[in-house]
């Protein structure tokens, strides 16, 4: 799935001031690490790219967990997040 995210103007929490958002595409991926946990993950980067990464990865890991890659993952996409869902129930 892959969201864009829309133009919009807001204020930078840390300046107060506005500023303006670029149109860019998000995409968003569910991954499971060794511990059998599933998280979601948000990239700028296209699945194969982030394949690439993933693969780079495991190069130098014995067990993945997801918080490691996503950090990795960072330093190739600055954008890259870990989004965690908890249930809500009313």
């Amino acid at each position: 799935m892959n969201l864009t995210d829309e133009s919009t103007t807001g204020v930078s929490e840390k300046t107060g001031e506005k500023r303006k958002m670029s149109n860019k595409k998000l995409f968003y991926y569910r991954i499971f690490d060794d511990k059998e946990k599933l998280n979601y993950l948000k990239s700028s980067l296209s699945h194969e790219e982030v394949e690439h990464w993933l693969r780079e990865y495991e190069r130098t890991h014995q067990k993945y967990f997801n918080p490691e890659f996503i950090s990795y993952l960072h330093e190739h996409d600055p954008e890259a997040e870990i989004i965690e869902i908890s249930d809500i129930s009313y």
